[in-house]
């Protein structure tokens, strides 16, 4: 992508999927986080409202982005808020984790354990088949050397049954990916990168020239890291723009198949993430940024 190409262009998802490359992350419409008490589900209602007026036309979810006593979840608002669904709208959702009785987070690697998963993604979304579906391994960071090949498969056999329309994967390595590609098609990888997290290069290479889907958890760092700065206010002060504008804009501009997912439970900040689609950063400001 030369660096004055506009930012918001549309990506074929899997092929045959038009999205927007700003899109949707789900996770804070229920709680702060993973895990967490409840926010107002009226105003996370609100936001998926305006998202879609505002041109979004993907929405990253999981049923695990839930509230500690499960009264408040991402899937049931998207449901509540946007059913039926707009034609031109992509769900995508991921499976692996799992909510304990006592508010935590685990991750499973039992591949019988993932049908009921996405069983439960099609009924709380109200659908019968999902757009995108990632297979979610470990947490922040790959766990390297930890196969994939029977959990894919069992995606792969829910793929060929209709109830899956593209497959991705969640916090791999190349490894990962290259053993997912032998036994199906993978239309998506979504990893922990951003401006200022930067480690996966050889990964997005690999995405890039395949055609692969990349879309960064965490676009804004997600809490986990710093994205203020000299270089990146002296950007943004050019651009007449925040930093977090700067840093969705700098993520759109590392690669044509980058996408970003910036999730907020703001309607303020909704219009904010969604406006750094129309800022072209020039050769100068990538030189600051890099």
């Amino acid at each position: 992508m030369s660096p004055d190409s506009p930012t918001s262009h549309d990506f074929l998802l899997g092929g045959d999927l038009p999205i927007n490359r700003i899109g949707f992350g789900a996770m804070r419409l229920s709680t702060n986080g993973f895990t967490g008490p409840a926010h107002d589900p009226e105003t996370g209602r609100a936001v998926l409202r305006r998202a879609v007026e505002l041109g979004v036309n993907h929405i990253d979810t999981a049923s695990f982005y839930a509230s500690d006593d499960g009264a408040v979840s991402a899937n049931a608002l998207i449901r509540e808020a946007l059913h039926p669904y707009p034609a031109d709208l992509v769900l995508a959702t991921k499976v692996g984790p799992w909510h304990t009785p006592d508010g935590g987070l685990q991750q499973t690697t039992d591949p019988a354990a993932l049908r009921p998963m996405v069983e439960a993604n099609l009924e709380t979304l109200g659908v019968e088949r999902l757009d995108l579906v990632y297979l979610r391994i470990g947490m922040l960071e790959p766990p390297h050397g930890q196969s994939v090949a029977a959990q894919f498969e069992t995606l792969a056999a829910m793929r060929e049954e209709g109830l899956i329309r593209h497959l991705g994967l969640s916090n791999v390595d190349t490894g990962h990916l290259a053993e997912a590609r032998a036994i199906a098609p993978v239309a998506a990888v979504q990893n922990h990168f951003h401006a200022g997290k930067r480690d996966d290069a050889e990964l997005l290479t690999a995405c890039e020239e395949a055609g692969i889907a990349f879309v960064p958890f965490f676009p804004l760092g997600g809490g986990t890291s710093d994205l203020t700065g000299d270089r990146m206010a002296k950007v943004a002060e050019r651009h007449r723009a925040t930093v977090p504008q700067i840093a969705l804009a700098w993520l759109l501009a590392s690669s044509p198949v980058t996408l970003a997912i910036p999730g907020t439970g703001s309607l303020t900040h909704l219009a904010e993430n969604l406006a750094a689609g129309s800022i072209s950063l020039t050769p100068e400001d990538l030189s600051d940024l890099a």
